[in-house]
């Protein structure tokens, strides 16, 4: 019995490199009902769950704005997650609870041994929590990303990682953690996007870095979010980590070399040195505590009991 019921050969063999779909059965676990969800809040550690709110326009980023849940019971904060308008992040679930642990296990060991040399590392595997008509500004991860919806439906735009979604100053700004996941968009821009609508038992993926947003439908929604890495994403990374160095440093207008080639090795080496004597001192955003869901929930129209 696997996971995903619709694995084929192409879709194996593109696993990473495009934007592809999945249907899978985790939305029929008990994991994911009301009472496994209150569960998941209460028990997962109250000082890491990431709590969200934001506004109406895609393109007004900045009204993205972070809180914190106090000590509210879990089936209160799933209440005032179907009835306000917030978004939690439990990110990392596996790190803490045996059970998710145990999940992420299941699923990475099935696509690695579904997708040819796919060898899947630094695991996170998260659980989001968010309101009817929600959303997630355009912003681009730096490890590789599947998404898997649970409950409700939402609505995903992926881009090219190209100009003019991403240049090549803007991701190695966010690889350097000098900015946050976040930036600019413009709403010409979703004629160049795929859009996928996902709905319960259906999973989405798409290439590293590619930048992406996220609508909810009416209805409460629940998705699992697992991010890893994988050999060459981690060269990827480090290459454009040392190309932000040498453009930063030297003026350089440097390229992202696929592959394990010696000039990408090169640049491994250097990111990694860097690293290790912090010649790059990150100034990521980060965002202050601005509410806080004990007095206040964004979008609630009555205070949940």
């Amino acid at each position: 019995m696997t996971v995903i019921s619709d694995w084929t050969a192409e879709k194996a063999r593109n696993f990473g490199r495009d934007v592809l779909t999945f249907e899978h059965d985790l939305h029929s676990r008990p994991l994911f009902d009301d009472d496994g969800l209150a569960d998941l809040l209460d028990r997962y550690p109250r000082e890491r769950l990431g709590v969200f709110t934001m506004g109406h326009d895609p393109a007004e980023w900045r009204t993205w704005r972070r809180g914190t849940a106090g000590a509210l019971p879990g089936k209160v904060l799933l209440e005032m997650a179907r009835e306000g308008r917030i978004w939690l992040n439990l990110r990392a679930v596996n790190d803490h609870l045996p059970e998710y642990a145990a999940l992420a296990g299941e699923v990475f060991a099935e696509k690695e041994a579904m997708a040819p040399r796919l060898r899947t590392l630094k695991r996170d595997l998260g659980v989001l929590i968010s309101s009817p008509n929600a959303q997630v500004f355009y912003h681009l991860d730096v490890p590789m990303v599947s998404l898997w919806q649970i409950r409700g439906v939402k609505t995903v735009w992926a881009y090219p990682v190209a100009e003019p979604f991403v240049g090549a100053e803007a991701l190695e700004a966010i690889v350097l953690r000098e900015t946050a996941e976040q930036f600019a968009f413009d709403p010409a821009w979703d004629d160049g996007g795929t859009r996928v609508q996902l709905t319960p038992g259906r999973m989405l993926t798409w290439p590293q870095n590619a930048p992406h947003r996220i609508e909810n439908g009416p209805m409460l929604n629940v998705s699992l979010s697992m991010e890893f890495m994988t050999p060459e994403a981690l060269m990827r990374a480090n290459v454009i980590y040392a190309n932000g160095l040498l453009r930063r440093r030297l003026g350089a207008r440097p390229s992202v070399q696929p592959g394990f080639t010696p000039v990408g090795l090169g640049k491994v080496a250097l990111a990694r040195a860097a690293k290790a004597l912090k010649l790059q001192t990150a100034n990521e955003r980060i965002l202050p505590v601005t509410f806080n869901l004990e007095t206040e929930v964004p979008g609630l129209t009555r205070r949940a009991a």
